[in-house]
C-alpha cells in the first residue's frame, strides 16, 4: 500500500506529524506538500493527492489530505472522478469508512484534530479493508452517481 500525504497552511503541522509517525512504522508514504506554512488553495492540493492516489502503481493506494478543519479539501477531493473521501473525526468512523464506504482518500482537520487522535484514525483507516458484499453494491452505487 502507498499513501499519499497532502495539506495546505492550516494541516501542515498535523501532515509532519502524521508523516513523521508513517515513516518511523515503515509506511510506504510520500508527502506532497505543502513543506512551509506559505498559504496555497486548499482544492489544488486535494486534486493532486486524489490524482496521485488514482494514478498510483500501487493497487491499494490511499490518500490522506490536511486542511484547517477537513472539510473544504473533503468537498473537493469528492469532486474527483473516482475518490470516495471521508471526513473523519474518530477511530471508529475511520474503519467503517474503509469497510462499508471502500474510501480511497480520508480528510482531517489540522486545526480541529489532536496529533493522538489524527494517528489513532490513520491507523484505523490504514488498517481495515473493504468488506465487500453488500457494501459493495452501494459503493458502486456511489461510483454511479459520479459518472
Amino acid at each position: 500500500m502507498k499513501i499519499y500525504i497532502g495539506a495546505d497552511q492550516g494541516g501542515i503541522d498535523l501532515k509532519n506529524e502524521i508523516v513523521a509517525h508513517l515513516k518511523e512504522n515503515n509506511y510506504d508514504v510520500q508527502d506532497l506538500g505543502i513543506h512551509d506554512h506559505t498559504s496555497i488553495d486548499y482544492p489544488e492540493k486535494a486534486v493532486e493527492v486524489c490524482e496521485a492516489v488514482l494514478n498510483s502503481d500501487s493497487e491499494d493506494a490511499r490518500g490522506i489530505i490536511i486542511c484547517g478543519t477537513g472539510i473544504g479539501v473533503s468537498i473537493a477531493a469528492n469532486k474527483v472522478k473516482g475518490i470516495r473521501a471521508a471526513l473523519l473525526a474518530d477511530g471508529f468512523s475511520a474503519k467503517m469508512a474503509r469497510q462499508h464506504n471502500n474510501a480511497n482518500v480520508i480528510t482531517l482537520g489540522g486545526r480541529t484534530t489532536g496529533v493522538e487522535l489524527a494517528i489513532d484514525i490513520v491507523e484505523n483507516y490504514l488498517n481495515s479493508e473493504f468488506e465487500g458484499g453488500r457494501h459493495g453494491r452501494r459503493v458502486d452505487k456511489l461510483d454511479c452517481i459520479m459518472e
